[in-house]
């Protein structure tokens, strides 16, 4: 178990052994879930997005060109390796 200390101004500073073991880096956002009896769990924040937010994601990029699934795959793997993106691999 790992004890933490909080600061006069409410904070908290979690050890890197911690965040490497919930996957979390520099950047990434800390998903905090308050559970009954005073307890709270603790995760990776990872965005789920919607299809909404997907729609006319390559408007203009394209040249009126229709792409492929396996052209759409490798422009969804560049982009996730651009943004860093963990977790993503081409085949």
């Amino acid at each position: 178990m790992t004890t933490l200390s909080v600061t006069t101004r409410g904070q908290v500073t979690f050890r890197k052994d911690v965040l490497k073991h919930l996957g979390i880096q520099p950047g990434d956002k800390i998903r905090l879930d308050l559970l009954p009896d005073g307890r709270a769990e603790l995760k990776a924040d990872r965005g789920q997005g919607s299809w909404r937010e997907l729609q006319g994601l390559f408007k203009g990029k394209t040249n009126g060109a229709r792409l492929s699934i396996e052209e759409l795959n490798d422009a969804i793997a560049d982009a996730g390796a651009a943004a860093g993106m963990r977790g993503i691999e081409r085949k």
